[in-house]
């Protein structure tokens, strides 16, 4: 069974802003080595549209630092999908939008043959944190204190707490730490 995995920048005061985020070569290419054990990535509309067209187009100018090309290679590469009501076409050649049942669609995927799935952004994680459809947690911490901006799990109540398992650290030059957890106690 494909494995959902959940990967974000956050701060150590838990904001998800990507404007108050650090994000260098070393995390860039974090994330790029992430994105080659997965063959599917999960987005809300707000996130896509962060990511799309801008991700694509430096692919394409190869325009920004290395570490920054190959994280754009590597993501333009993969096919993606969009939970949204809202938007009506998608503007990524490997995106398909959808807008069935989130909980079910996902477990669809789960059971699909492939590579690992990789979910980004705020709120449609939040919901499948809540849903229990999280297998796996990637957290790089910046060593930044925002003091204001969004959260994760902001409006969500989980059943129970969850209790996870750390897996793998690593130290990063600039002070960000990734951490990599595991659902300890596997998910629906």
């Amino acid at each position: 069974m494909r494995k959902v995995i959940f990967a974000i920048n956050i701060t150590l005061d838990g904001c998800c802003d990507h404007t108050k985020q650090l994000a260098d070569d070393e995390t860039h290419e974090y994330f790029t080595h992430l994105m080659r054990d997965v063959d599917l990535q999960v987005f809300g509309r707000i996130t896509y549209q962060l990511m799309v067209p801008y991700w694509p187009e430096v692919a394409q100018n190869q325009s920004m630092t290395k570490a920054e090309n190959e994280f754009a290679r590597a993501f333009d590469s993969i096919h993606k999908i969009v939970f949204s009501r809202s938007l009506d076409s998608a503007e990524d050649k490997n995106t398909r939008i959808v807008r069935a049942n989130l909980h079910g669609e996902i477990l669809k995927l789960k059971q699909e043959q492939g590579k690992n799935i990789l979910v980004g952004g705020v709120s449609l994680p939040s919901q499948l944190i809540e849903l229990g459809l999280v297998d796996e947690y990637r957290f790089v911490v910046g060593p930044i204190v925002a003091g204001e901006g969004r959260r994760l799990l902001e409006g969500i109540n989980l059943r129970e707490r969850l209790q996870l398992k750390l897996v793998e650290s690593k130290i990063f030059k600039s002070g960000c730490v990734a951490l990599r957890y595991s659902n300890g106690e596997g998910s629906r």
